[in-house]
């Protein structure tokens, strides 16, 4: 049998083949895309770009006048406003607060630890919690009554952060980030009961009747015994991984309790009982913004009469009818906090860093102030912004108490700035007004109260 003749290649060869097929790919000419090169930033500094891919609102801002009621001094503010059983709509205070004294309640902002609740204040007493896990309690003269680390001793200081306050008689109910929901003597600081939530206890709590709800984890909802901590009833959510620091508190009334979850989600349970009455959920985002990403409800659900506002960061707010959840109506401004409804109108803070006012029948957008918004001006340096909280409608005026160090007052009829007061080291919580004075959380760790 014939063999075919076998030919070697020398391995230099092989290289010289290879070399000459990258060489021949190299000389391709390049084909350019036609066109005006943009800066990719350019979103963030042209107006005519930015205003389609935001969908803000330009709308000319109107001047209408508002019925405000007579300011109440109330003498304490001891519960999250969006129960109205624990709100003052229109607490009194001077029209130019200045800081009167500042103590010192523990830990302040850090890269890893955030302060989320706000204060509560009753019986001459304000209620704070830093940013890790240490509740402090405050005289309304500025001393310092007593402090209690709360970090579970099976867990190491700061961990974790953030939680929420209420207070009722004689207790203090804080949540910890920990996953710990806690009843406190208010006199002493003793602890009286925890109750393990088994997950992120940033939420914070409503006390009603003889049950304390909490959402824990951004997806269940709680009802435990005020006496002794011990489970009634649970409610689930479907699971969200993306969430924003500090869960909302319920919404109660005698029959209803309302909760708002990670997911966009909100649902009305019977109060006793826990059984489903209506479960809706706020959807809808502004085009163009990786925020929009986030559907945790943001705006604290609040009750007023039969409407319940809610509202998410992503660019919706949402009037739902209290009765069936079905929405009365849906604005396009997202909110990063509360809103305040007063007067046939609803006052909140937008994801662009506005002040609004809408009309509470339909939504739609009486006026608009904008807020200072990017910590640095540059445009390749535009990655952080300033935080704002609020609002609160007191003495006749509406405040916001910002990161950047000043608490702003706004003319409530058409949004005009009517004054400033500085704030040592920026707030890092919303106000709240009791006895005629405004208190607040500096990033600094420090209570503030303005007279």
């Amino acid at each position: 049998m014939i063999q075919p003749k076998r030919f070697a290649v020398h391995p230099v060869m092989c290289g010289l083949f290879a070399g000459a097929l990258v060489l021949s790919a190299c000389t391709e000419r390049e084909t350019y895309l036609v066109g005006e090169r943009e800066n990719v930033r350019s979103v963030l500094t042209d107006p005519d770009l930015a205003e389609p891919l935001q969908v803000r609102d330009t709308s000319p801002n109107e001047s209408r006048p508002i019925a405000l009621g007579a300011a109440s001094n109330n003498a304490s503010w001891s519960q999250s406003a969006g129960t109205p059983k624990f709100r003052t709509s229109h607490p009194a205070l001077r029209a130019a607060p200045q800081l009167a004294w500042s103590a010192d309640i523990g830990q302040g902002d850090s890269r890893k630890l955030r302060i989320s609740a706000n204060p509560v204040v009753a019986s001459g007493r304000v209620f704070t919690l830093d940013a890790s896990a240490t509740l402090t309690a405050t005289s309304t003269s500025g001393a310092t009554l007593w402090s209690r680390d709360l970090t579970p001793a099976s867990d190491k200081a700061g961990q974790s952060s953030g939680g929420g306050l209420a207070v009722e008689g004689d207790t203090v109910y804080v949540s910890v980030g920990y996953g710990v929901l806690s009843a406190i003597d208010a006199a002493s600081g003793a602890v009286r009961w925890s109750q393990d939530l088994d997950a992120s206890g940033t939420g914070t709590p409503t006390v009603y009747g003889d049950l304390v709800y909490l959402t824990a984890g951004d997806d269940t909802g709680w009802a435990v015994r005020k006496s002794d901590g011990r489970i009634q009833w649970q409610v689930s959510a479907t699971p969200s991984l993306q969430n924003v620091l500090g869960t909302p508190a319920p919404v109660v009334n005698d029959q209803l309790a309302i909760f708002s979850f990670g997911s966009g989600e909100v649902q009305a349970v019977f109060r006793r009982g826990g059984l489903p009455r209506w479960n809706t959920a706020v959807v809808g985002k502004r085009p163009g913004r990786a925020m929009s990403s986030i559907s945790d409800v943001t705006s604290a659900p609040m009750l007023s009469g039969d409407t319940l506002y809610a509202g998410n960061q992503s660019g919706r707010l949402m009037a739902l009818k209290l009765g069936s959840g079905q929405p009365a109506w849906t604005a396009r401004e997202g909110a990063i906090g509360p809103v305040w409804p007063i007067g046939g109108s609803v006052f909140a803070l937008t994801d662009l860093n506005e002040l609004v006012r809408l009309d509470a029948n339909d939504g739609s957008r009486i006026w608009g102030v904008p807020l200072p918004n990017f910590v640095k001006s540059k445009p390749k340096r535009q990655s952080e912004v300033y935080a704002h909280h609020g609002p609160v409608v007191a003495g006749g005026r509406v405040l916001v108490a910002s990161s950047d160090g000043v608490l702003r007052s706004f003319d409530p009829r058409d949004g005009s700035l009517l004054g400033t007061t500085a704030i040592p080291g920026g707030a890092t919580t919303a106000p709240v007004v009791a006895g005629g004075t405004l208190y607040l959380v500096s990033r600094k760790g420090q209570l503030h109260a303005f007279r």
